[in-house]
């Protein structure tokens, strides 16, 4: 059996990088990936989407179920790079009204995007309507606001919750609290910046029924401090500590019918939009009827509505095996 959790935050860390494998090798000059997407807006109607992933520095926190520590740097990237990724990507797509910089941490981490060169990033966003980061809560403050003025489209910040129970989240090693995500909600509010939340569906430590009640708080939580979008996320392994909880029974992937239940949850707040991740969603099929399920999910995504349920011989409505 793997050695067990640590119940301190540093040795939490230690815990997790012992369990990793080695990154992939990067070039600094080059986003690790991006793509084009269409993303329901508020109005209802497709966004078209520029969605990349910088390449970067690490980011400083050592979360139990992160892998995106894999599109790394151990070092801040040279001057310019940044820019140069951004123009790289934008080349080879399509046009788009919104943009994503995501960075596998936090943009206003100085170490990881360099805040010289938010001017130089700020020219290149200039042609969109919204611009949309990734933040640790302890990361917001001046840099935030800094970038924010250079814009001529809205900032939107990517907070992630990942679950508002309040022991997990401790567990969880990312080093913040239910009441930290408040006070970055009120921030983000308070200076007219749209929030967007991550929502972990079952993370370690949690049954298939609690990992979906716990996903429903959430969403409570996320909504009544001022979300605009809640992104709810299935629990992957893939990281090197994931595998090591589920060999001691700690960690088990969620159903694709809790990931089903949770948006339903979400949409019937009607409180703003709530999207299934659904980036792999291969891997959590167990059943004849799982692709019809990713089938529904993606149709919930677009229309933002409550789509006709799935019907499954071999699976009884109600239980969470599929």
């Amino acid at each position: 059996m793997p050695s067990a959790y640590p119940l301190s935050g540093s040795q939490r860390s230690r815990w997790v990088e012992a369990h990793r494998g080695p990154k992939n090798r990067l070039d600094p000059w080059r986003p690790y990936a991006f793509l084009w997407e269409e993303e329901t807006g508020e109005d209802g109607a497709p966004v078209p989407t520029a969605t990349l992933f910088l390449t970067n520095r690490e980011c400083p926190y050592r979360c139990l179920m992160c892998d995106l520590w894999q599109n790394t740097l151990d070092e801040t990237v040279p001057a310019g790079a940044i820019p140069a990724q951004i123009a790289h990507a934008l080349a080879k797509m399509p046009p788009a009204r919104q943009i994503k910089l995501y960075n596998a941490g936090s943009f206003f981490d100085p170490k990881a995007i360099p805040p010289q060169e938010y001017p130089a990033i700020a020219r290149q966003v200039s042609g969109f309507e919204r611009v949309i980061v990734e933040c640790h809560p302890a990361l917001l403050g001046e840099r935030c606001l800094r970038f924010q003025q250079m814009l001529t489209g809205r900032l939107e910040v990517a907070v992630g919750l990942e679950t508002a129970h309040p022991a997990i989240l401790e567990r969880l090693n990312k080093r913040i609290t239910v009441e930290d995500f408040r006070w970055a909600a009120a921030f983000l509010k308070k200076h007219g910046i749209a929030l967007r939340v991550f929502l972990l569906l079952r993370p370690p430590f949690l049954t298939e029924r609690e990992g979906l009640e716990w996903a429903c708080r959430s969403l409570d939580i996320a909504f009544d401090c001022g979300a605009a979008v809640c992104c709810v996320i299935p629990t992957r392994d893939g990281n090197g500590a994931m595998e090591a909880l589920a060999e001691r029974g700690e960690y088990a992937p969620p159903s694709l019918r809790s990931l089903e239940r949770a948006v339903e949850y979400g949409l019937r707040r009607d409180g703003g939009r709530v999207f299934a991740d659904l980036w792999d969603i291969e891997r959590f099929y167990r059943c004849v009827c799982s692709p019809e399920r990713a089938r529904r999910l993606e149709q919930m995504n677009r229309a933002q509505r409550i789509a006709p349920s799935v019907c499954c011989s071999c699976c009884a409505e109600g239980e969470d095996v599929c």
